[in-house]
């Protein structure tokens, strides 16, 4: 009976508190867990950028968009996350940041004159519960400095070894640099690259090595840098070699064809690098040199036969010496035909033929007048009663008239100058004893 007061005496409702506490967790739970579906459910709206790279001293466009702005305003930072808008508002004094769009969706800035400094990544945030950020990497190119050539100061003598050193500093990333003597590519005997005080551009250097030769003098080497900033343009230096070689010589005599008493040069030609400034002149056979100087030009005042010899010719530089030889045959005095007596001549001979065929024309024109003469005229003819008889071949004939034989007089003045073909003679000579009759009585 007492446990049952007891037990009796308990509260009412305690276990049922309890189960409401219970239940009560139990629905929190369910909400939270239900909210957190809900979250997960709703679609974010996460802000857009992309990577840009830009040469140094260009413009940079840094663009930042998104779809669900939820009245919330996007912002662009640096990468010191410094503030440079907060929607169109300017947060950070540069002039070289500008504000290019700014609207709900979209928050667009530029920096011009960008340097190395400006490297890095920019930040665009959203400031929604969370905050939502994206991130641009700007790379910021550095333009190699054009090259220079080391090693081409001094010049260099033939079949000895060329060291050439291209250098270019200021790359970012490192440079590329590639060789050129003339057209013809060289290869580099190594490339160094060295970080710039900076520690943010580079230092590049290439090295080539080659043997000389005289045909190398003057020659054209050219070192160029490629890199990207350069946009499909290059920066080259191009520099001559000057090469030592030995020298040449030829001895060239003016006039051509020297003769005995005429004055006569010989020219000893030199040519090297150096040039040559010393020549010898030697006559074979004589003990004694002609002459020593730095002229090259041995004179004759006037030849003579005696002069006739081999003569050489000894030209001198830093690279060594050479020997040129001329063999001196002096000719006669007698005159060679120049090219005014030729053309004279030519003139000369023109004028014999037109001569020649003037008095050829004046003879047979003459002997045609001559032979004419002798014949007799149309009114001698007439006056012997011939009239207009035709005149032919036959050496004798007999004349009808009577008593008139050809042994007649004025017969015998006509039988040189004419003649009758018999076959005329026989149709015509009726008429022409009649014609005659005068002349017979």
């Amino acid at each position: 009976m007492q446990r049952d007061k007891q037990t009796l005496k308990k509260p009412l409702g305690a276990e049922e508190t309890d189960g409401w506490k219970m239940l009560e967790k139990k629905l929190l739970a369910c909400l939270h867990s239900c909210c957190l579906i809900l979250v997960a459910l709703q679609p974010e709206s996460q802000p857009t950028t992309s990577d840009e790279t830009v040469v140094a001293g260009g413009t940079v466009v840094l663009k930042c968009q998104v779809e669900d702005p939820d009245d919330s305003s996007l912002q662009w930072s640096n990468p010191a996350q410094q503030t440079l808008y907060f929607g169109e508002k300017r947060a950070l004094r540069d002039n070289r940041i500008q504000l290019e769009r700014s609207t709900p969706n979209e928050l667009t800035i530029s920096i011009s004159d960008v340097v190395l400094s400006d490297e890095g990544e920019y930040t665009c945030s959203i400031f929604t519960m969370p905050v939502r950020t994206a991130k641009a990497l700007v790379t910021v190119l550095g333009i190699p400095q054009k090259p220079q050539i080391f090693g081409h100061e001094q010049p260099i003598d033939e079949e000895k070894i060329a060291r050439l050193t291209c250098r270019s500093s200021g790359s970012k990333p490192a440079a590329q640099l590639r060789w050129k003597k003339g057209n013809k590519e060289l290869k580099d005997e190594g490339t160094e690259v060295v970080e710039d005080p900076n520690g943010k551009t580079f230092t590049v250097s290439s090295r080539v090595e080659f043997r000389v030769t005289k045909e190398d003098n003057e020659a054209e080497v050219t070192c160029t840098v490629d890199h990207e900033s350069l946009q499909n343009s290059e920066r080259s230096t191009t520099q001559k070699l000057q090469v030592h070689y030995k020298p040449t010589a030829k001895i060239e005599p003016h006039p051509q064809y020297p003769r005995e008493g005429e004055k006569l040069q010989l020219q000893c030609d030199g040519q090297g690098n150096p040039i040559p400034r010393e020549f010898l002149w030697e006559k074979e056979g004589s003990d004694v040199p002609l002459q020593l100087s730095s002229d090259s030009v041995l004179i004759f005042p006037f030849l003579n036969k005696s002069d006739s010899g081999t003569y050489v010719c000894t030209a001198t530089s830093s690279m060594g010496s050479v020997v040129a030889k001329y063999n001196l045959d002096v000719s006669d005095a007698s005159p060679v035909p120049s090219t005014s007596s030729t053309y004279h001549a030519v003139i000369g001979g023109v004028v014999a033929v037109i001569v020649f065929l003037l008095l050829s024309l004046l003879i047979v024109l003459g002997h045609y007048l001559i032979r004419h003469k002798e014949k007799p005229s149309a009114a001698s003819v007439s006056c012997l009663g011939l009239g207009d008889a035709v005149l032919a071949p036959t050496p004798r004939w007999r004349c009808p008239c009577e008593s008139l034989e050809t042994d007649s007089t004025r017969w015998k003045q006509l039988l040189p100058l004419i003649s009758i073909s018999p076959s005329w003679f026989g149709t015509q000579c009726p008429r022409i004893a009649r014609a005659t009759a005068p002349v017979c009585a």
